[in-house]
């Protein structure tokens, strides 16, 4: 099994920034696209970045030229540098992880991470 542990969430003011992380630990044998997803409440799941394990990346219009999705690949490692934050971005933040252990091809979530800007 493959587990994402993600971290940084929080309270932020509008206008601010928050930086998102997200570790993949477990017999990992490669790990392929990384992605950030966001959930508000009353609306469905969406994406938000992907990054490949080469480090193209693709954004939802939403955020582009605000938030950057990044990686470490020796650390299993994804990030996502939120500024120019705005009230709706407030959600729950997933991390998501698509790979291959010995065994088996895998896509994993994480536990969800809130994040709410407001004054």
């Amino acid at each position: 099994q493959v587990q994402l542990v993600e971290s940084g969430g929080g309270l932020v003011q509008p206008g601010g920034s928050l930086r998102l992380s997200c570790a993949a630990s477990g017999s990992i044998f490669r790990l392929d696209t990384m992605g950030w997803y966001r959930q508000a409440p009353g609306k469905q799941r969406e994406l938000v970045a992907t990054i490949t394990g080469g480090g193209s990346t693709n954004y939802a219009n939403s955020v582009k030229d605000r938030f950057t999705i990044s990686r470490d690949n020796a650390k299993y490692t994804a990030y996502l540098q939120m500024n120019s934050l705005k009230p709706e971005d407030t959600a729950v933040y997933y991390c998501n992880a698509v790979g291959q252990t010995v065994s088996e091809i895998f896509r994993s979530w994480g536990q969800g991470l809130q994040v709410t800007v407001s004054s």
